[in-house]
């Protein structure tokens, strides 16, 4: 059951590498569509977001069992595929979250703290 998100973000693309990160994000595509198909995450989506002032230009989403996610995370595939996506866009992050039952316990727990502390 997914309880568990795998966030990552990315900035604009650097300048003069416009070809190349079209080429990287076809290899991420293709990355996050076979970790589905093998059933290491549960879901993905990826979302360029319109031009807004920030530093995020996009970013895709992946749902899973937080030990899968982990374990994706520090794939070495996962990791290659990062260290070439920083070489042609700017702001690379990545970012865990919580989600589905882990959401509903992060609150609870984060209520018990707030209920102590004031």
């Amino acid at each position: 059951m997914a309880d568990a998100v795998l966030f990552i973000g990315w900035g604009t693309v650097v300048p003069g590498r416009e070809q190349k990160s079209l080429q990287v994000f076809g290899e991420g595509v293709a990355y996050w569509q076979r970790l589905q198909d093998q059933g290491e995450i549960d879901s993905f989506e990826a979302v360029q977001l319109e031009p807004h002032g920030g530093e995020l230009a996009g970013f895709v989403l992946m749902r899973g069992e937080r030990e899968k996610l982990e374990r994706v995370r520090y794939s070495n595939e996962f990791q290659r595929l990062n260290a070439r996506a920083g070489l042609v866009i700017q702001n690379l992050g990545v970012v865990a979250g919580f989600s589905g039952e882990a959401l509903n316990q992060q609150f609870a727990m984060f209520q018990e703290q707030a209920g102590e502390l004031t």
